[in-house]
């Protein structure tokens, strides 16, 4: 077997497709080279403060609504175990395992980026941990999205100075006995360490990043997915020609008409319904490079807004040296583990998948519908007595539903904490995670229009394009062509999970061309 490639990370470079490396187990972890010289010299003017007695907040003060206690030079490393200790009170299931892998990858980058003033051991610890296999039992349920992802990331941070759970087989194990299994001694922490370690957006973050990786594919095959079902009803591609969004230039409906021309491309269908005398497709055909357009132009938007969030330092204090003039100006307090830009995009996300969604299942309605479609009804055998596909599109519409809860926004919520202090939270964590649900529902949603277009072509008299019979060629490895009713639930779960995460996407494109993007 090959060795693992390794993921180095700086607080710079850090990718969304590296952090699914890494939660995948499919990559080791690294610093930089590059990284040490900024953590070793925040970690100074840290240490420095100590030796000295200032009095800064985050080092030597209390926290949140505390921060006028004054904790002595002995008491320094009990503040930071409390600290941890208080705050892992998260609740709920625990994170999978990728989720925390993501996040602990998440952290160390930010960590790196050397605005932290951690101490080094602790870096070392998180890349210990994250090539040892040493996962944090963190129970997902906890941050506000501002002060960061407090109660998750503690739990973390418990697990590093030996405390807490761990999973091992998804079981929580004391974390103690699996350290001594594996040789690995625990963390000790001292001043700042313990603030550093949980005062963070990683959890919202790591929850965005996965959605991302998986939406990157998905919506890529939900062009595939329409052409498919264009062709199942004998639609027309003179809606997406290019003069068509030349008069009305949108990046995302441009490029949405560039891919679906791109897939279509030697379509014995089209060709064959060229002089045919319908005028118009309905709107979900018609104006689907408009809807999934703003679709792409949202998730474009995520991947700038995740691409900057993975390489920025979100802890508070900042540490920021000036060897030549050293003093506490050299430690400023801010905002930024305040995840309102992360809970704002995921929320727009999470809409426009519900569109995506939407316009999907009137898809599903116009091939079903004989009166429309010109097929059986239901594209059933023998209708009447079999009902063919006609509750494929009801499994559809319960998933919409859902996904029509996870369009309301998450960050429209905030509430006051910290006595005062704290009185305007952004619900990241808690908006990157309804993100990675809905794109869930987005994927049982996209597998039912999938099923139906693809029994729709076996009608068809002439063949559709490459990409689409590459397409169906995938689908039916998984489920075959109906010769009577039968229960399609396991096939319409698997083609779910195989639009995620399948690989389909990359098996196509190597076969039929790569699509535009």
């Amino acid at each position: 077997m090959s060795e693992q490639p390794t993921v180095y990370v700086d607080g710079r470079t850090l990718s969304p497709q590296e952090v699914l490396m890494v939660a995948k187990r499919q990559a080791k972890v690294a610093v930089s080279e590059d990284a040490w010289p900024s953590i070793h010299a925040a970690r100074s003017v840290v240490d420095r403060i100590v030796t000295t007695g200032e009095t800064v907040y985050g080092i030597n003060t209390g926290f949140g609504a505390l921060v006028h206690e004054r904790i002595s030079n002995e008491d320094l490393a009990a503040l930071q175990l409390n600290l941890i200790r208080s705050h892992a009170t998260a609740i709920g299931d625990n994170m999978a395992v990728e989720a925390v892998r993501a996040m602990m990858v998440v952290r160390l980058n930010s960590l790196c980026k050397g605005h932290s003033g951690i101490h080094p051991d602790c870096i070392r610890q998180l890349v210990l941990y994250l090539n040892n296999g040493v996962h944090p039992a963190v129970p997902r349920i906890g941050s506000l999205g501002a002060s960061g992802d407090l109660a998750p990331l503690s739990h973390l941070a418990l697990t590093l100075i030996g405390e807490g759970e761990v999973l091992i087989d998804g079981e929580p194990v004391p974390t103690k006995k699996v350290l001594f299994d594996k040789g690995l001694v625990a963390v000790e922490l001292t001043a700042k360490d313990g603030l550093s370690l949980i005062n963070g957006t990683s959890q919202m973050t790591a929850y965005a990043a996965i959605a991302y990786q998986e939406l990157s594919e998905l919506l890529v095959l939900a062009d595939l997915i329409l052409a498919a079902s264009m062709d199942a009803r004998s639609c027309s591609l003179t809606p997406s020609r290019p003069e068509v969004h030349q008069a009305r230039p949108h990046s995302g409906q441009t490029m949405i008409a560039q891919r679906l021309r791109t897939i279509l491309s030697g379509s014995g269908i089209l060709n064959g319904h060229v002089d045919c005398d319908r005028v118009q497709d309905a709107y979900s055909f018609r104006c689907a490079p408009q809807v999934h357009g703003a679709v792409y132009e949202s998730f474009q938007r995520l991947e700038e807004v995740l691409r900057i969030e993975l390489n920025s330092a979100t802890d508070n204090p900042l540490i920021f040296p000036e060897p030549d003039n050293p003093g506490t100006h050299e430690v400023v307090s801010q905002g930024n583990f305040h995840g309102e830009i992360i809970a704002l995009t995921c929320d727009a996300m999470s809409l426009a998948a519900f569109e995506l969604g939407s316009i999907s299942e009137r898809r599903m309605d116009q091939m079903l519908d004989p009166s429309r479609s010109e097929l059986p009804p239901f594209l059933a055998k023998n209708s009447g007595l079999e009902s063919g596909l006609m509750i494929v599109q009801y499994v559809a519409g319960s998933s919409l539903a859902e996904m029509h809860g996870h369009a309301a926004p998450r960050s429209a919520f905030s509430t006051t904490t910290s006595a005062g202090q704290e009185d305007h939270v952004s619900m990241g964590a808690t908006a990157a995670w309804n993100l990675r649900c809905a794109v869930q529902r987005l994927s049982e949603v996209l597998a039912c229009e999938l099923l139906i277009a693809s029994e729709a072509l076996e009608y068809a008299k002439h063949q559709s394009s490459p990409h689409v019979r590459g397409l169906i060629q995938r689908v039916r490895t998984v489920s075959g062509p109906l010769v009577a009713d039968r229960s399609t639930s396991a096939e319409l779960k698997q083609l779910a999970t195989s639009l995620r995460t399948g690989g389909w996407l990359a098996r196509i494109e190597a076969e039929h061309g790569r699509l535009p993007r």
